[in-house]
């Protein structure tokens, strides 16, 4: 999988977790934070990410 494949795929995982959250109806904010770690701070996505960001110039966000 490529460097964009793996950040498209955990960015898309993300919004649907959003989408969840965003429905009407209760939920548990730590479990929320907690999805989207487990899909946002995998080492292989922050890896792709940095890959990405260093080959079209891009710092990271602070």
């Amino acid at each position: 999988m490529t460097d964009q494949e793996l950040t498209l795929q955990a960015v898309s995982k993300a919004q649907s977790i959003i989408e969840e959250y965003l429905q009407p109806r209760p939920h548990n904010h730590e479990r929320l934070l907690d999805r989207l770690l487990e899909v946002l701070d995998r080492n292989d996505v922050v890896a792709a990410v940095s890959r990405l960001q260093r080959d079209f110039g891009t710092r990271p966000a602070k």
